[in-house]
């Protein structure tokens, strides 16, 4: 299992604790791209940017920047396999 599964699988565990750096790994793991503003990161995915989060610059975030990541991996997948599908 890749690194940014196991990741994901910790995160729907415990959606508690987790910081930036965290976050950051996870979705670039999905191949999410970032954008840095002054107070927050800007992520999206390129084949599909509407699937899209702002997170602001905490050492540790709150829970609901996790349960959106989770959200937002879940669609990618759904996505990606739909698209897998049509080809």
């Amino acid at each position: 299992m890749p690194n940014e599964e196991k990741l994901l699988e910790k995160m729907r565990a415990s959606k508690h604790g987790w910081g930036a750096d965290d976050l950051r790994s996870l979705l670039t793991g999905f191949d999410f791209l970032l954008r840095q503003g002054g107070k927050h990161i800007f992520y999206y995915h390129r084949n599909f940017p509407d699937i899209h989060m702002t997170v602001a610059r905490h050492r540790s975030l709150p829970v609901g920047y996790i349960q959106k990541a989770i959200k937002l991996v879940d669609e990618l997948k759904r996505r990606q396999g739909t698209h897998a599908e049509n080809r």
